[in-house]
């Protein structure tokens, strides 16, 4: 299985991006999350599907802003990204896993995305 990211971009506070994660085959059995890193910190697990007993998880810091979806008939995963902050810029990653119970912890994904870049600043 292979990811690719795309979607990000330079954006001003409180405008919207939707990031996309599309998987070079079914991801109907696998864990997907989305992960940021911002230079000099940790990679930060922000949202999930298919991950836990909720289905979705979502960090404290994006819930509410940000919404997980995806479209098994386009094997892709989106990340709809409002009212950003320039808090929020990262490289954002997705990831994949068979064990549907990974929810937000990066060492539990095997398969990572090359990343994409998200700025927000005026």
């Amino acid at each position: 299985l292979q990811l690719v990211e795309s979607g990000g971009g330079l954006v001003q506070p409180g405008e919207s991006l939707r990031l996309s994660c599309v998987a070079s085959g079914s991801l109907d059995y696998y864990a997907i999350g989305w992960f940021r890193q911002a230079p000099g910190k940790e990679r930060e697990g922000i949202s999930c599907i298919n991950c836990s007993v909720n289905d979705t998880e979502y960090a404290d810091s994006v819930k509410g802003r940000f919404t997980i979806s995806r479209d098994t008939a386009r094997n892709t995963v989106f990340l709809q990204m409002n009212s950003l902050k320039p808090e929020d810029t990262a490289v954002y990653y997705c990831a994949a896993d068979l064990f549907t119970a990974a929810e937000l912890i990066p060492s539990l994904y095997d398969t990572w995305g090359q990343g994409t870049q998200v700025t927000v600043s005026s």
